[in-house]
């Protein structure tokens, strides 16, 4: 008799444990044994809508579904348009690049085959955006301090576009071809083009991959197999960031959950990382958000007085998809980074030499 008796007191005791877990799938979120949403798995966060808002646009956040369409149609016209195969007997470009920026005008572009920056602008809670960028409200990046104005000058000295000669040679101190270590972290591969964090929509290589453990969440970022390791809060103890002159490419990043939300608070960047204009101290704190449909919206913030007047904040949402990300192995046959130093010991050469022949005269 206390065995039947107990037995009603143990069902309900089962029950209440699992209401929780009943309620959570209520919403229709996927969630793991602790009750997190689940965020694991691929996302394409391919968008036509911009990281900063075309000035027309003013402090309107939203676009009209007709202007959306016809965005979507113009696009689809330019991808058509050149999709076509190029033509075999075209002219080489002119020595030294016809001075346009990128491959096209610089080395000779191919044609679309390898863009995929997306067919529309993403779309949240039934309306178009018109950027990502939502604070300040016009969309657009905070004004840069003139410090970072200064940090940009330096970079541009060294940068200058590709004219035929070997102008570093009037430059003092180190030349940006000296040798490999004098190259961009992206031209040797050690990190990818777009920045992994915040991460935003580029050209090509959108996807992103979420791997999702109770002590670890792994950011994969399609664009040079960026991975992230996210340190998650353990045994009720808070997640620290090491000494300030610990630096990471990709920042160190600690998170925890607030409700459903996973945040995810970085510092610590590397000095030479691909920071968007940021610096070493530029502290971002970034939030996902497990949709019902199984999409991820992304919000960002991102502070850096030594680099913007102010923080900035953007958000866009990242699609579900059943498609595998392969490895973008960029460092695999890496021909560029030699040739551009090759080009370099011959413009060199060829600049030498025409001086000397100069000098003699």
């Amino acid at each position: 008799m206390k065995k039947q008796a107990a037995r009603p007191l143990l069902i309900l005791a089962l029950l209440i444990v699992a209401v929780p877990s009943f309620a959570a799938e209520a919403d229709g979120v996927a969630r793991t044994a602790a009750g997190h949403p689940d965020l694991s798995g691929s996302y394409d966060a391919s968008t036509l809508t911009p990281l900063q808002r075309p000035e027309q646009y003013g402090d309107n956040l939203y676009l009209t579904t007709e202007a959306a369409a016809e965005l979507q149609a113009e696009e689809a016209a330019v991808i058509e348009l050149r999709s076509q195969d190029s033509d075999p007997d075209r002219e080489a470009p002119p020595e030294g690049g016809d001075g346009s920026s990128g491959g096209a005008g610089n080395v000779g572009g191919y044609n679309t085959f390898w863009i995929d920056r997306g067919t529309d602008a993403f779309e949240l809670d039934g309306r178009f955006r018109t950027s990502i960028l939502i604070d300040p409200a016009n969309g657009r990046m905070p004004p840069t301090t003139e410090e970072a104005a200064q940090r940009a000058a330096v970079r541009r000295a060294l940068r200058r576009p590709n004219d035929g000669t070997a102008w570093w040679l009037e430059v003092d101190g180190p030349g940006p071809y000296d040798g490999p270590e004098s190259l961009r972290v992206t031209e040797r591969c050690i990190v990818g083009f777009t920045g992994a964090t915040p991460t935003y929509p580029s050209l090509y290589n959108n996807f992103k991959q979420i791997v999702q453990t109770p002590d670890y969440v792994m950011i994969l970022i399609e664009m040079v197999h960026d991975a992230r390791i996210v340190r998650l809060n353990g045994n009720g103890r808070r997640s620290e960031h090491p000494p300030a002159e610990v630096k990471s490419w990709l920042g160190d990043s600690i998170g925890w959950w607030e409700g459903d939300t996973l945040v995810v608070d970085t510092t610590n960047f590397h000095p030479e990382a691909v920071l968007r204009g940021g610096s070493e101290k530029m502290h971002v704190v970034e939030r996902f958000s497990k949709l019902a449909n199984g999409d991820v919206l992304y919000r960002f913030t991102v502070e850096d007085e030594t680099s913007w007047t102010a923080p900035f904040t953007g958000e866009y949402v990242w699609r579900a998809s059943e498609e595998r990300v392969y490895e973008y192995a960029c460092h695999e046959g890496n021909y560029s980074m030699g040739n551009i130093l090759r080009g370099a010991r011959l413009l060199e050469s060829e600049t030498l030499a025409k001086a000397s022949t100069t000098g003699n005269e």
